[in-house]
């Protein structure tokens, strides 16, 4: 069964909409024998060899005097995307490239998230807003 959602990497771009959240974000590990606080909202948790890595907020990571690195904003791509679709997330992070943003894309169910570097934020917004206006010019 194929997942839900575009495919279409020109229907993708063209409807492209960034959704900035008003959060900082930040990445924290955690060994797999270590609780994670629960008082820390989760954005994402990702178990890897190394640990479990925890995308939290900064405000609650500062409380619980949590270690983290990358203080990043999250634009939500506001586009329903396939788990499939194929070069959606390449085009963009090219472009953010070109800009010297770095980034750190996690793809959910039904949307991509960009975490890019607080401060460089409204940049990248502008960016993926330039990239769906292109797209649009373009026949579908």
């Amino acid at each position: 069964m194929s997942a839900p959602g575009e495919l279409s990497l020109s229907k993708l771009l063209a409807s492209l909409k960034p959704v900035l959240s008003p959060e900082t974000f930040v990445f924290a590990t955690f060994a797999h024998n270590t609780a994670i606080p629960t008082t820390l909202p989760v954005q994402m948790l990702f178990r890897e060899s190394e640990g479990t890595t925890l995308i939290t907020t900064k405000a609650a990571a500062d409380a619980e005097k949590i270690q983290y690195t990358f203080a990043s904003r999250m634009i939500t791509l506001d586009v329903h995307s396939s788990l499939e679709a194929v070069g959606f997330v390449a085009v963009v992070t090219n472009k953010l490239k070109e800009l010297s943003i770095g980034l750190n894309p996690v793809s959910g169910y039904f949307h991509d998230h960009f975490f890019v570097p607080e401060g460089r934020e409204e940049e990248a917004v502008e960016c993926l807003k330039a990239i769906a206006r292109e797209a649009q010019k373009e026949p579908i």
